[in-house]
């Protein structure tokens, strides 16, 4: 199901309405948000109607975003606050500033001593509840600051860690320098963090290379619209720049 090519009532959207979105690479919440709402104020003809969603995903994430609409955004908070399911891959023995590939690698670590023992010992270890320090790249506020804000400047910022919540930290596949993952957490956790952390349990490094989400509470990928028609328009229109630059 593409949402764009779909048709929705005003009233029915003003009232409220929960959509789930499979968010493609490379964009970011905001971003798929605004598109939305764009999209439904014109094809129904509203000046104003409110949207938001119940949970960001970092932009080279994709997966379930639940977007609300009307009356249904005062339910956000308890979305949020709902358990959400991940799968994704992190590489071993090398790290990045940002803690995913939004940054370049920095820094890479010896992998032989790794053990499937020791992968299992990593993940029990960082299963229940745990501290978790937050990545520097991040849309966090420390004095009214983005703390991405004081990375890009190269400015150095001490962040504390907080209490977060993983319910259960499964390895799926295992070798030297992959390992896929099922992780299921609460509200605050960053899977970026929990990629650096894994890596320090395994006395190597580690980066989160790929990332999706799959559940939000009940509600699962599985039903979510694709936005496949807006991507094909944008690589349509991404091509007709090069084109023109040519």
């Amino acid at each position: 199901m593409d949402f764009f090519k779909e048709s929705f009532k005003a009233e029915v959207l003003q009232q409220g309405q929960v959509f789930l979105i499979d968010k493609p690479i490379g964009w970011t919440s905001f971003q798929v948000v605004n598109k939305i709402r764009w999209y439904l104020k014109n094809q129904t003809g509203l000046e104003k109607l409110k949207v938001g969603h119940a949970g960001t995903l970092d932009p080279l994430a994709t997966g379930l975003l639940v977007i609300c609409t009307g009356k249904k955004t005062k339910e956000i908070n308890e979305l949020q606050h709902q358990e959400k399911v991940y799968n994704g891959t992190f590489t071993i023995g090398s790290t990045t500033p940002s803690y995913d590939l939004e940054t370049k690698v920095d820094a890479t670590f010896p992998t032989k001593h790794i053990t499937e023992a020791l992968i299992l010992k990593a993940a029990r270890s960082l299963t229940g509840e745990i501290q978790q320090t937050p990545p520097v790249f991040s849309a966090l506020k420390k004095n009214g600051k983005r703390l991405y804000e004081y990375a890009r400047a190269g400015e150095k910022i001490k962040i504390h860690p907080r209490k977060v919540h993983i319910t259960k930290f499964e390895i799926r596949r295992k070798d030297l320098t992959k390992l896929d993952f099922l992780i299921h957490c609460k509200k605050g956790t960053y899977i970026r963090s929990l990629a650096h952390d894994f890596g320090k349990k395994l006395n190597t490094g580690a980066h989160l290379s790929s990332l999706r989400r799959i559940k939000n509470g009940s509600m699962s990928i599985e039903n979510a619209y694709s936005m496949e028609s807006v991507i094909v328009e944008n690589s349509k229109k991404n091509i007709k720049s090069i084109k023109s630059v040519l």
